[in-house]
């Protein structure tokens, strides 16, 4: 899990109350968090964000440390407008752990919702061929050109086809909400790789 890799075991039974954020009860009612799970994860948070919250820049810093071998910046920045919901340029505690919950914890259906508002980049509630271009180009990118040496450079548009072959049922040229959970739910890969996000957040 990226950010929070270098927590240890001994971290949880370590994690002690010295600053916790106000609403740490209602977060554990709105997340699904344990209590101690939520001290621990604010200790790295605020080990990273002394400020307790998160702007565009400290999150590409961050996703350029996990993803030395390629350039995160793209990514990083798209992942950064999904956690931002408020739109207001930085991610707080609460921001990043409701995130955090839903694409760890969430139900397949709280994880799609997630998954399409990240790829729909403009948040107009579709997503089109580009959008999804931009987002397997930012993945490509981040992976590096090492550790896929045998990738083709048009595989991102590759992907983009297929995932539109399948996705976009009135071949409308964008793909909404319901047809993206509809075919999500019916492909097993697709159930399959969404424990891909568990590696790359």
């Amino acid at each position: 899990m990226g950010f929070f890799r270098h927590l240890t075991e001994d971290d949880f039974e370590l994690s002690t109350v010295c600053h916790r954020p106000e609403g740490l009860d209602k977060l554990q009612e709105q997340t699904k968090f344990t209590k101690k799970e939520l001290q621990v994860l604010y200790r790295g948070f605020k080990n990273e964000c002394p400020s307790g919250v998160v702007n565009e820049e400290t999150f590409k810093l961050i996703y350029s440390q996990f993803f030395p071998q390629g350039d995160s910046s793209m990514y990083a920045h798209f992942l950064f407008e999904a956690f931002d919901t408020n739109k207001n340029g930085s991610v707080s505690f609460e921001d990043f752990v409701m995130g955090l919950s839903i694409i760890l914890r969430g139900s397949i259906n709280d994880r799609l919702n997630w998954a399409f508002n990240l790829y729909d980049l403009n948040k107009d509630g579709c997503i089109t061929k580009e959008e999804m271009l931009d987002i397997m180009k930012s993945i490509y990118d981040m992976m590096g050109k090492y550790t896929y040496p045998t990738m083709q450079e048009d595989a991102p548009r590759e992907h983009v086809e297929n995932f539109f072959q399948k996705m976009d049922r009135n071949n409308d040229g964008v793909v909404t909400i319901e047809e993206f959970i509809e075919s999500c739910q019916k492909d097993e890969n697709i159930m399959q790789s969404m424990q891909l996000f568990d590696n790359v957040i």
